[in-house]
């Protein structure tokens, strides 16, 4: 069966069950899947009932997909997104996201758990991604291309919308949240980088580095999906702290800045509709 056999099939399973269309999707990263509230939820269901659905493993991810309304726009979210680390392709880890964009969701709000590469940043900032890097992980679009998902060869020139970065950077203001900017890079992972690895996406212009996102933005855009980014700098990465980096690290500062995040996507989602 091929890829878009297996989105169809799941298109058909949740178009039966969910209590409306989507407007936004969000994913929600390691430790901050507190954005719902569990008496708001309408319709979930865990990533194993779906086929073929990669299942998250990562200690942080619940993995389920969750229908539910903030400040009455419908979204659905993944509560856990799922990496290339756990064994999967690219293509694989950005089933989520396709399903979701087919599923008539317009916005995807990408969340993540990063290190800060950028020596002006700190442990608990918010960083709005302005571009990716990700000439160190696999292209998701890699194989036969589906016209019903989008063209052979998409153009990158804005994979994070410029309307949604102005819309985030007010949400931030409005709420006195303060919100850095920067480019993200992704890395496969689950080891972390060397810090001569650093070093060198430092120069390569990365302020902030993970094992996620630049993939889904991509498949997202692929889509024609409009797609903002925020990093959570839970750790100096290697070579910039005097610290062994750690997992447990990762989740303290997420739970830390997780109603920070929280607010500031609930924002951005109640005011999509005007951008």
């Amino acid at each position: 069966m091929n890829e878009l056999d297996i989105l169809k099939n799941n298109y058909s399973i949740l178009a039966a069950k969910i209590p409306f269309v989507p407007r936004v999707a969000v994913v929600l990263g390691s430790g901050l899947g507190v954005l719902i509230k569990e008496q708001d939820v309408e319709y979930s269901i865990s990533y194993g009932e779906l086929e073929s659905m990669p299942v998250s493993t990562v200690d942080g991810h619940s993995g389920r997909f969750i229908f539910a309304k903030i400040g009455g726009v419908p979204i659905v979210a993944m509560q856990g997104r799922v990496h290339l680390y756990e064994g999967y392709t690219a293509q694989e880890a950005v089933r989520p996201i396709r399903l979701m964009g087919m599923l008539g969701a317009k916005g995807l709000i990408l969340t993540n758990a990063a290190g800060g590469i950028n020596r002006s940043f700190s442990c608990g900032n918010l960083m709005l991604i302005t571009d990716h890097i990700s000439s160190f992980v696999p292209s998701p679009l890699i194989g036969e291309n589906y016209d019903r998902l989008g063209v052979r060869f998409p153009d990158m020139s804005e994979v994070y919308s410029k309307k949604l970065r102005e819309l985030a950077l007010a949400s931030a203001e409005k709420l006195g949240i303060e919100l850095k900017q920067g480019v993200y890079v992704q890395a496969s992972g689950p080891n972390y980088e060397t810090p001569a690895e650093i070093k060198m996406f430092s120069a390569l212009g990365a302020d902030a580095v993970g094992m996620s996102t630049a993939v889904e933005a991509t498949a997202a855009v692929h889509m024609g999906m409009t797609v903002c980014g925020i990093s959570l700098i839970t750790n100096p990465a290697a070579g910039i702290g005097d610290k062994p980096l750690c997992h447990d690290e990762v989740k303290r500062e997420a739970d830390k800045a997780a109603d920070r995040l929280s607010r500031l996507v609930a924002t951005i989602v109640n005011n999509i509709s005007n951008y």
